[in-house]
């Protein structure tokens, strides 16, 4: 027989690399902070900011200062018990280098240090020496003062050593570092309000510690901000519910810790006459977007207690009514936080909560309060009940109205609403959607796509504020109906990604207000009941130029900011042109628009995306909610980013 025999390569001990110290880190940093974009940079803050709040939960921090310099350098500084300083008996260096070099070393691993913490369980503080250019540390204790500094992220190139003396009353650790460019390549520039609203959140969350923030860059933004709440997360209801009509004056709070588990729990809410919910779960500081079992437990506590209550005191106009949590969950707004000394998230972005026994105990703390605090307000209580009821029924006429705008198929065309000029193609990968507001626009656009991929749906108007609408109203609104059948997933808590018909939904309105008022409402209507799509990066906001620079017949240039503009006007010197400045999308011809918004290798789209969850919950429903001034104090605050708008 001849010789077939595959030849393979050795593999031998040669081929497996093991990783020294930190090196594992900076091989995958994914692994450890999630990504390398924005939300990865700014992860290293929150691991050094939970460290600082670590040792203020445990009773010896009253004060965190968070900064960032002109060049982009955190400092986290507290005034706790400051980091230990002697050496470690199993590294043999200092325990502070053993801290920010070794992975898995730190308090939170036994030895009773805290009780309960955040981060990245005991390995922040090495990721973030490991992903940095160079870190340092400073430590105050025992009226000394010890420096250890790290480069090229975490060697040591300043051991620590003593380099002054302080009161002796005087402790806390301060950590200084600078993001690695070479691992955070998209940029290590910190974004503002990211920083801002986190901060703000965790003095939310940990009553009676303060927060500052310094944003020592120069630009209009620069200053200190001190958050201090006494009240905690009642405090954070308040501001949450801040831009709607309350029902009732009282914020419900109630606390409590179990002594077996020594698992503690927090809650407060109230109602307001809006028709969303806004209810966020937190463990140990940490937000839990999928919730888990301390929201499952308030959620059965809050549907068990409310209808045995409304039961007992003939609330029901018959036996067999019952309000569903849903019916309960319309006008909430509500925060759970529980401190676990274990806690066992599902996921490796730590989304939902898993640990059981946090159910129990959230259902006996949170429902022995709420059934004392029912039968002690008994006004209160009867507020509450008709608010779920109301909800209840217009619940029911909700289903009847989604039952009418269901798609039966993906793609085929007898469910499409005639208005819609889809495309030919049935890749939804390469598929595109663009929604424009009136008959001028939609009709420039359909004649200047690529019908190959490129679908037009015109809408008439402005869309209803789905902020001030209840569900049976929005789906008998025709424009809302029109883009929930084109889209073809779904919508609501019933959306299949699979089924989308578009992977990119593009808003297209006018440059002026308007057009951002559209902009708005139809962000508000996505952002409510298509989140996922918001989540998975498929709607985008079409960026039309504001101006056409140029000579005779022949365009010698498009402009699509007003800075842009007078860049244009210095290139072309003394050399005489004219300007048209668009006002609408309507007033641009097929060609131009294609060559300027529709074309894939010219035109500019921003992506929507969701920093923060609950800061845009906040900010949907104080733009489009009934409350006023919280509006015009927004409006006032960020009009200094405004320029020029047409009126």
């Amino acid at each position: 027989m001849p010789d077939t025999a595959i030849k393979h390569d050795e593999y031998t001990s040669e081929d497996i690399q093991v990783l020294e110290g930190l090196e594992a880190v900076r091989k995958r940093p994914g692994m450890y902070i999630g990504t390398t974009s924005a939300a990865g940079l700014h992860h290293l803050v929150w691991e050094i900011i939970d460290n600082s709040i670590d040792e203020a939960l445990a009773g010896y921090a009253t004060k965190i200062d968070v900064s960032v310099d002109s060049d982009d350098v955190i400092t986290v500084t507290d005034d706790g018990r400051g980091m230990p300083v002697e050496i470690h008996p199993k590294t043999g260096v200092s325990t502070v280098e053993t801290i920010f070099t070794v992975l898995h070393a730190g308090g939170k691993f036994g030895g009773g240090a805290y009780k309960v913490s955040g981060g990245l369980h005991g390995v922040g503080a090495s990721v973030v020496n490991a992903l940095s250019k160079w870190l340092e540390v400073t430590v105050k204790k025992d009226g000394k003062v010890y420096f250890i500094k790290f480069v090229d992220g975490g060697k040591v190139d300043t051991p620590l050593k003593e380099i002054g003396t302080c009161d002796p009353n005087e402790t806390g650790s301060s950590v200084r570092f600078k993001a690695d460019d070479e691992i955070f390549k998209e940029g290590t520039v910190y974004n503002h309000d990211t920083l801002y609203n986190r901060i703000r959140q965790m003095a939310f969350l940990n009553k009676g510690i303060a927060l500052n923030f310094n944003w020592n860059k120069e630009d209009e933004l620069k200053g200190t901000t001190s958050f201090l709440y006494e009240g905690g997360i009642k405090e954070y209801v308040a501001f949450l519910d801040q831009a709607e009509t309350k029902l009732f004056n009282d914020i419900l709070y109630c606390d409590g810790t179990d002594k077996e588990t020594s698992i503690s729990v927090e809650v407060s809410l109230r109602y307001n006459t809006d028709y969303n919910e806004k209810t966020y779960s937190f463990c140990n500081n940490i937000f839990t977007p999928d919730g888990g079992m301390h929201l499952d437990g308030f959620r059965q506590t809050l549907s068990r207690v409310v209808n045995a209550y409304a039961k007992d005191n003939k609330l029901f106009k018959s036996d067999d009514e019952k309000l569903s949590i849903d019916d309960l969950r319309e006008g909430l707004t509500a925060i759970i936080s529980v401190k676990h000394p274990n806690p066992q998230y599902e996921g490796q972005t730590k989304g939902k909560l898993g640990n059981a026994e946090v159910k129990p105990v959230v259902n006996k703390i949170f429902g022995d309060y709420l059934k004392r605090y029912l039968l002690e307000n008994p006004d209160t209580a009867k507020i509450i009940i008709e608010k779920a009821k109301s909800a209840s029924e217009a619940r029911l006429a909700a289903q009847k109205a989604r039952e009418s705008v269901r798609r039966k198929d993906d793609f085929g065309s007898a469910n499409l609403p005639t208005k819609l000029k889809d495309c030919a193609s049935r890749d939804a990968s390469i598929c595109e959607i663009y929604i424009v507001e009136g008959n001028s626009a939609g009709g420039s656009a359909q004649q200047g796509r690529d019908s190959n991929f490129q679908a037009v749906l015109p809408l008439r108007g402005k869309i209803l504020n789905v902020e001030k609408a209840r569900l049976h109203r929005i789906f008998d609104n025709a424009e809302i109906r029109m883009m929930i059948q084109a889209f073809g997933c779904g919508f609501g808590d019933e959306i299949d990604i699979s089924k989308l018909r578009y992977h990119k939904i593009v808003i297209m309105t006018d440059a002026d207000v308007d057009g951002q008022h559209i902009a708005t409402l139809m962000l508000t209507f996505l952002y409510r009941y298509f989140k996922p799509l918001i989540e998975g990066g498929y709607v985008y906001i079409a960026m039309p130029p504001l101006y056409k620079l140029f000579k005779g017949q022949k365009t010698l240039r498009y402009c699509y900011s007003d800075d842009e503009l007078e860049l244009a006007k210095r290139d072309f010197g003394d050399e005489k042109y004219d300007v048209q400045r668009y006002k609408g999308l309507g007033e641009m011809d097929p060609s131009q628009l294609w060559e300027t918004t529709l074309d894939p290798e010219h035109r500019t789209l921003k992506r929507v995306s969701i920093q923060d969850a609950i800061d845009a919950d906040s900010v949907f429903s104080m733009l489009m909610g009934d409350e006023v001034e919280p509006r015009k104090d927004f409006i006032v605050e960020n009009a200094h980013f405004a320029k020029n708008l047409d009126i």
